[in-house]
């Protein structure tokens, strides 16, 4: 191996984005993430393409971070000294019919795994919007889906391995590791590098997709669990001009025994007559299939097909996840601020997340929805109106998502999360040097 190589990103690698063409990660050196609104603070990358190699790697650098597929809008992942990408670890190591699980490297990629069991008899419970995103990197962020009875994409995993600071090689289960292990699941890249993954998966399935427009926001008032309940996966999609939800996205299992009912309106929405963008004024051929076509659960779960190489994302990313009982009030209060937010939002999301008992999860014993909010790539305009947003959701007790872009100080981020001190102590457990601490996590997991 190369003892110092700089990353060479080309127009062939999967990135993901609603809106903008394909531009590079990397301009001269500089190691960019996918939206382009930040430069890692190091050009020191090293690959690794086995155990051994990133045991050699952690014995002989005293800080690391690991590269993986780049999604984060803050960060999370950055390191001023080296990092470490694991994109050649992504193959599909076993697969366990009678476990019902399935062994990855941890650089594998949804968009990878997905056809391969669907074509086995397989399926995954869900899947975020996009498909070209990192399965260890999106369970260490707790990234979702979306769906009343759904967990977020960590849930499905049921063992992991790791290799700590001192180059020790970990297996963990959900089995056999007990706290340890939901501790370590949503780990925000703060423990180790991963480098397999564990998923329990199920029977391989189909579905459809409905979208409806112009839903009044009304109706949340006294729908809000049916609206939401409506389909496997429902995601509510605005832009906070009018008192509308621009669309609805239903998207419902099909096959014997699972009735389903097409409706022409929608609480007074009416079905949509073509396929759709989540920005109505975009064109939607690289959306998944709607119109209530059935097809195969990995090319509908998805809000963007997986067969096309999205372009890098000319945009910034917020998300905000409050406990269900205080979805509406939260949607209100989102609502009223209005005049401030649409000026700078290309659109807003908002979905479901069943609870679950990972420590640092945002849906730790709560479940939720989330507001989410992409926004035109202008961070002077987003950094001033998320403190009004996140002042409005404050009596909420709002949680950011890890990955994405906030400004709540690091007192209030820590006292939202009941399993902090536990999840320090296992930071200093796995980690008792801080080679994988960086900026962020000594800010918002140890500033007080």
């Amino acid at each position: 191996m190369k003892k110092r190589t700089f990353i060479k990103i080309s127009s062939t690698l999967i990135s993901g984005s609603m809106f903008s063409p394909l531009v590079s990660w990397q301009q001269g050196n500089k190691i960019k993430n996918w939206a382009g609104n930040f430069e890692f603070s190091t050009d020191n990358l090293y690959y690794a393409s086995s155990v051994t190699q990133v045991q050699e790697l952690l014995k002989k650098y005293s800080k690391l971070k690991v590269l993986g597929s780049r999604h984060c809008f803050n960060r999370i992942a950055d390191s001023t000294d080296n990092l470490i990408s694991l994109k050649e670890m992504d193959k599909v190591l076993s697969l366990d019919e009678k476990a019902g699980t399935v062994t990855v490297g941890s650089a594998m990629k949804y968009g990878q795994l997905c056809p391969y069991l669907d074509d086995k008899g397989f399926a995954l419970h869900n899947l975020a919007s996009l498909p070209h995103i990192s399965i260890a990197g999106s369970c260490a962020t707790a990234t979702h889906g979306s769906g009343i009875k759904n967990g977020n994409l960590a849930t499905a995993v049921s063992g992991m391995e790791m290799v700590t600071a001192d180059g020790r090689v970990l297996e963990l289960s959900r089995e056999k590791d007990g706290e340890n292990f939901l501790g370590a699941v949503v780990n925000l890249g703060a423990l180790g590098v991963i480098t397999k993954m564990t998923l329990n998966i199920e029977p391989t399935y189909k579905m459809r997709q409905d979208v409806y427009l112009n839903l009044p926001v009304s109706h949340l008032t006294n729908h809000f669990e049916e609206i939401m309940s409506a389909g496997y996966s429902v995601s509510l999609f605005t832009d906070w001009r009018t008192n509308d939800f621009n669309e609805v996205w239903i998207k419902s299992k099909v096959g014997e025994g699972i009735p389903f009912t097409l409706q022409s309106e929608f609480f007074d929405a009416t079905r949509a007559t073509k396929n759709l963008h989540p920005i109505s004024d975009l064109s939607a051929v690289n959306c998944t299939e709607q119109m209530g076509v059935p097809g195969p659960w990995y090319e509908r779960l998805p809000h963007f097909r997986m067969g096309f190489t999205p372009s890098s994302g000319k945009e910034l990313q917020s998300e905000y996840f409050i406990s269900r009982h205080n979805a509406v009030d939260a949607i209100l209060a989102v609502q009223r601020l209005h005049e401030q937010i649409s000026p700078h939002l290309l659109i807003s999301e908002i979905r479901t997340i069943d609870a679950d008992d990972l420590w640092m999860s945002p849906c730790y014993k709560q479940a939720s929805v989330t507001i989410h909010f992409t926004w035109k790539p202008d961070w002077r305009s987003v950094s001033q109106v998320l403190p009004v947003i996140e002042k409005e959701l404050a009596p909420f007790n709002a949680r950011p998502h890890w990955g994405k872009l906030f400004t709540i100080s690091p007192i209030r981020l820590q006292s939202l999360y009941e399993k902090l001190p536990d999840f320090q102590k296992l930071m200093k457990e796995y980690d008792p040097k801080g080679k994988f601490r960086n900026e962020f996590l000594n800010r918002n997991i140890y500033e007080s």
